[in-house]
């Protein structure tokens, strides 16, 4: 069932959990990621990053499987075009029928960030998507695609607050010491800066760079105010893991593995953030 992430993270927010957004790159990832949340009957975002379409699958094709995934389930499916860098690719997202759509302008200043966020949010909401923006900066760990500003700038509070009130962006990815891919070192996560942020607005927030973050790290922040996060880097190095531990002979075990230690790791993580 595709659907939008508004009421899904209102009872998140409301019921302080996460729901995961795993990154699909392929059909076996995206077919890997709706099982596990059939099995468990949870709700699931599938992202796609613009990264990822730009090197591994089109966005027609990403699209395409999205929809089917979505449409041949009973639970709860949003489609989202994760880290959308440009309005044109976040346009097309939209065209051809993600529900969720994230503008990542937080590379911009400040006021350069809120005028191309509203712009999508009314392109956005005049279609029934909704959009995720981000303020601050999740900086890039290891074997991250984007390298282009390695460190994170944290949210502030104030920022946070005239941001959603300049935008009515649906929800909000805040910094508060996670990174995109392998940490190079331990995270040290500010959850007083999560929790200030938790009430000072009422918008969702989302968590980017989940993987490496520690499993109590996460479930702090999931029972603090995190309504998403973002996990990737763990599934394909659990992919990885399965590939060495289990040395497949021929191309076919290989997939099998791969997709069934994605499929365990995913199912740690419901669990983790205590979805509900």
């Amino acid at each position: 069932m595709l659907v939008t992430s508004k009421e899904l993270f209102e009872k998140a927010r409301a019921g302080h959990y996460a729901i995961p957004a795993p990154n699909y790159f392929d059909l076996d990832s995206a077919r890997t990621y709706i099982k596990v949340a059939e099995t468990l009957n949870k709700p699931v975002i599938l992202a796609c990053a613009q990264a990822h379409m730009e090197e591994l699958i089109p966005i027609e094709e990403a699209a395409l499987i999205g929809k089917y995934f979505a449409k041949k389930t009973r639970i709860p499916v949003v489609l989202h075009l994760d880290h959308g860098q440009d309005i044109e690719t976040v346009k097309k997202a939209i065209e051809l029928g993600f529900s969720s759509v994230m503008i990542d302008a937080s590379t911009e200043p400040f006021e350069r960030n809120i005028a191309i966020t509203k712009e999508v949010v009314e392109l956005a909401h005049k279609n029934g998507v909704v959009v995720e923006a981000e303020i601050g900066h999740v900086g890039a760990g290891e074997n991250y695609e984007n390298h282009a500003i390695v460190d994170s700038i944290y949210t502030e509070v104030a920022d946070a607050v005239s941001f959603v009130k300049a935008t009515k962006v649906d929800s909000l990815a805040v910094s508060i010491g996670t990174a995109h891919g392998f940490y190079k070192g331990t995270p040290k996560i500010n959850f007083e800066r999560l929790k200030e942020i938790f009430q000072a607005i009422q918008t969702p927030l989302v968590l980017h760079g989940g993987s490496s973050t520690g499993d109590e790290n996460l479930k702090e922040c999931a029972m603090n105010g995190i309504s998403k996060i973002n996990i990737f880097t763990d599934l394909v190095d659990a992919a990885m893991r399965g590939i060495h531990e289990k040395n497949p002979q021929d191309y076919f075990s290989l997939k099998e593995i791969s997709n069934q230690f994605m499929y365990e790791e995913l199912a740690h993580y419901y669990k983790v953030f205590q979805t509900r």
